[in-house]
């Protein structure tokens, strides 16, 4: 992926916003209102910030209804909440114009030194909204792109809601595989990235990530918990080897690879017993099919794959009231949402 097209797949300004939905509450804190010609001029930002409506607070709206002026500390924290809040705000480009000309564009290495604060006081949400504005002054920065794919791991991993964890766990990741791409020498990215790699079950992600920590890594305490990580998932990465084989239309070596693992403390799990059935069935050994796809549903009775693959079998064999017998389950399956 090219520098430019990584820089816009990381810009939070430009991504679509998966997140959004739980921090754009926090604009309603805020009353916008626009700096005063005369002011603009004097201060040298007519040309950024005219037509630009600017985030105030109930104690800045006093103030700047009184003619004292707005802090200028206020002003960068409104913006940062703003930003942090909602990237795709109209106005953020604006503000990050305004932020840059007046406290230098390095303001966010302050945004991200907050937002660490935050962080380490256990308040996630609010760290959360200073390093994405932080990542909306420098989308590809390190340190910001790192911080924030920590902080929605923790968030996730503090949360009992499927559709939440899933939609921080999905942005988590992307932004340690983004790390990977910008940062390559990162090692910490690796670390994580195969933790969230083994979440989902993809051993061959989880190991390769895993190896591309141990080449950049000179920490020995981490290294010898990934060291001892990789072992524990050689079995695994076997086995999902084999179900590669079986995907990409090579059942013979796929059957060779995972019928194994049938007398091993595997034997439990049920894609093992699917992707063995696919083996036999395709390799026109319909008995053995039959009893690999039966043991599927024994441990996962809603595997609709499997219910499909029994119906065809009993279809070809002229078992007209198997076939239905499956038929009916796979409606009754679909029909209750567990698809």
């Amino acid at each position: 992926m090219s520098e430019d097209k990584i820089t816009r797949v990381a810009d939070v300004k430009i991504r679509k916003d998966r997140l959004g939905r739980y921090f754009k509450k926090y604009l309603n804190r805020f009353v916008f209102d626009e700096f005063s010609e005369s002011y603009m001029r004097k201060a040298g930002i007519a040309e950024i910030m005219r037509g630009v409506p600017v985030p105030l607070r109930k104690e800045d709206v006093e103030a700047f209804e009184g003619g004292e002026g707005i802090k200028g500390l206020h002003l960068v924290e409104n913006m940062t909440w703003v930003m942090g809040a909602d990237p795709h705000f109209k106005h953020v480009p604006s503000y990050i114009e305004l932020l840059s000309k007046v406290y230098n564009y390095k303001i966010y290495e302050g945004m991200l030194k907050k937002g660490r604060n935050f962080a380490e006081k256990g308040d996630l949400n609010k760290a959360f909204i200073y390093f994405r504005a932080t990542l909306c002054m420098n989308p590809t920065y390190l340190h910001g792109m790192y911080s924030y794919a920590r902080v929605c791991r923790a968030l996730y991993m503090k949360s009992e809601d499927a559709e939440y964890i899933g939609r921080f766990k999905a942005e988590a990741t992307d932004y340690f595989e983004l790390l990977t791409e910008v940062h390559p020498k990162f090692a910490q990215a690796y670390y994580y990235l195969g933790y969230a790699y083994l979440n989902m079950g993809l051993y061959l992600k989880a190991e390769l990530a895993w190896k591309g920590f141990l080449s950049r890594s000179q920490t020995p305490k981490d290294r010898k918990e990934i060291k001892e990580r990789l072992k524990q998932i050689e079995e695994p990465v076997m086995i999902e080897a084999g179900y590669n084989a079986v995907l990409s239309g090579n059942f013979k070596q796929g059957l060779k690879m995972l019928e194994p693992f049938t007398r091993s403390r595997f034997k439990t799990w049920w894609p093992l017993s699917y992707y063995l059935g696919v083996c036999y069935i395709r390799l026109g050994m319909r008995e053995e099919a039959l009893a690999y796809f039966k043991n599927v549903l024994l441990l996962n009775g809603s595997h609709l794959e499997t219910m499909e693959e029994l119906a065809g079998i009993y279809a070809e064999a002229g078992d007209a009231e198997n076939e239905e017998k499956y038929r009916k389950k796979i409606e009754l399956v679909k029909e209750a949402g567990k698809i």
